[in-house]
């Protein structure tokens, strides 16, 4: 099974939009609080992803990307497989 983790950072709009998104849909995730000035984690999912902004959204181990893909996700009916 498939588990939605969801990277997050305080003061951050696209966070608070992504999670509420996943919420709607009644998708369970996960969510990691990174602290802006944690560097290594930062880093270390900077060389996950290939990218620097948050938040960033996985499905497994599979990268969907930040709040803009995963609105365009459920734009397209695509959340439904996050449930399973």
């Amino acid at each position: 099974m498939s588990k939605v983790t969801v990277y997050t950072m305080d003061y951050c709009p696209y966070c608070v939009a992504a999670k509420n998104l996943l919420k709607q849909h009644n998708i369970p995730f996960d969510e990691i609080k990174f602290a802006e000035d944690d560097d290594a984690s930062w880093d270390m999912l900077e060389k996950k992803s290939g990218m620097k902004t948050m938040p960033q959204i996985f499905n497994g181990d599979e990268l969907i990307g930040g709040y803009n893909e995963l609105s365009a996700l459920n734009r397209s009916n695509g959340l439904d497989h996050l449930k399973k």
